[in-house]
């Protein structure tokens, strides 16, 4: 029996990073197609609430232009659409989850709001190994055009040979998602690098000026990066410094650990 793919993002069913990811796989393992509805970037791993909420609607599109697949819209946050996927949609659990091709990098300590590692961490929690796959904000243009199968060989490459790798092995004990960023020079020959996450947020909220507080208002945000004081093992610097492509394994919890693997202690002892 071939493995079952989940594939999602954060970026709505209609984004091309979406139809990579399921063209990349599709000879790979039976596809389960799930997506929030609309774009839902920067939504976590929320559960919002409302009218529509759980809706979930069945589009038919054509992959590698021969045959029609469902993909599922879920009115709902990334997270959702995977707990719809899995607990509603799948007929057995999945094998591995997909979530991706994100547009723009999710690097440092800002992964936490993240929709596309927020959908990977869903998945995970199920018990479902997942990917986190980005590409640099830089692969706009070339990637945001209409769909081509050749534009996306260098990512395609990177989709099936990590699905393939964990497919075949596993992933590390207590590790959830493996978080895959690709740099937008990236070629076939880009090196791969395991690393940690950055304790630098790479996204920051820019103080905005002085605005009438009744009107809707987001606040912009910048990538800001004290390169002087930045980890050299860090996802950051792999793909900002280095233009490799950064693999960050994520844990199943956050708990900070002593060196005997217990809780450590909350206060600073002086």
């Amino acid at each position: 029996m071939k493995p079952l793919i989940l594939i999602t993002n954060d970026d709505g069913i209609t984004s091309p990073g979406l139809r990579a990811a399921a063209e990349a796989l599709l000879d790979i393992g039976e596809l389960l197609i799930v997506a929030p509805k609309n774009q839902q970037t920067g939504m976590g791993r929320s559960f919002p609430r409302g009218t529509n909420t759980g809706i979930i609607e069945i589009l038919y599109l054509e992959l590698r232009g021969n045959k029609l697949f469902p993909f599922y819209a879920v009115t709902g946050s990334p997270a959702q659409a995977v707990a719809h996927g899995i607990l509603e949609i799948a007929e057995r659990q999945p094998n591995i989850c997909i979530s991706g091709v994100n547009y723009g990098e999710n690097l440092g300590g800002t992964n936490f709001i993240s929709g596309t590692l927020g959908a990977a961490m869903e998945a995970a929690s199920h018990g479902v190994p997942s990917l986190a796959i980005s590409i640099g904000s830089a692969s706009y243009e070339k990637y945001e055009k209409p769909f081509s199968v050749r534009d996306w060989n260098i990512i395609f490459y990177f989709i099936r040979k990590l699905t393939t790798d964990v497919l075949r092995n596993g992933l590390y004990q207590n590790v959830a998602v493996l978080n895959v960023n690709i740099p937008s020079e990236a070629t076939i020959d880009t090196p791969v690098r395991i690393t940690s996450q950055s304790q630098q947020n790479y996204y920051t909220c820019v103080k905005p000026e002085k605005r009438n507080f009744s009107r809707s208002f987001s606040l912009p945000l910048k990538v800001e990066v004290d390169y002087k004081n930045l980890e050299k093992d860090s996802d950051i610097y792999a793909f900002c410094i280095d233009k490799v492509i950064s693999v960050t394994p994520i844990g199943k919890e956050l708990t900070v650990r002593d060196k005997e693997g217990n809780p450590c202690s909350i206060f600073n002892k002086k």
